[in-house]
């Protein structure tokens, strides 16, 4: 199992959604959990690294758990996606191992990894996505 946490960030229907050098497939920003962070630990650190924005902390509110098989590992290997939202102070850049922040809607489900398109379905039913 593949432990990851993710920011969600939805604003007119759409969601922030980056892209990594080389790759081709879209992922919600986040990653990994480094040994004895907290997911809002992982959520700050991932997302300065990722986006240079800092997110505010204190407003962190869990959103959903989500597994799916993981995207570019062998059959049977999961990823668990813990989703957060949070405000923030800056404007998403594309940093590190980014090569591209754009913003999705539900037509673009076809373009993101296994997990991410059960969050965008779960997001375009309760009509936060379009």
């Amino acid at each position: 199992m593949i432990d990851k946490i993710a920011w969600l960030k939805v604003q007119d229907g759409r969601i922030l959604s980056t892209r990594s050098q080389g790759k081709d497939t879209y992922y919600l920003p986040g990653g990994k959990r480094e040994p004895g962070e907290s997911d809002v630990q992982t959520l700050v650190r991932e997302i300065a690294e990722e986006l240079a924005v800092d997110i505010a902390a204190g407003t962190a509110v869990h959103a959903g758990t989500y597994e799916a098989q993981a995207h570019g590992h062998d059959e049977g290997v999961l990823v668990r996606m813990t989703c957060y939202t949070a405000d923030h102070v800056g404007t998403p850049t594309a940093s590190s191992e980014i090569e591209e922040v754009r913003w999705l809607g539900y037509a673009d489900r076809d373009r993101v990894s296994p997990v991410d398109r059960i969050i965008f379905a779960d997001l375009h039913a309760s009509g936060q996505l379009h």
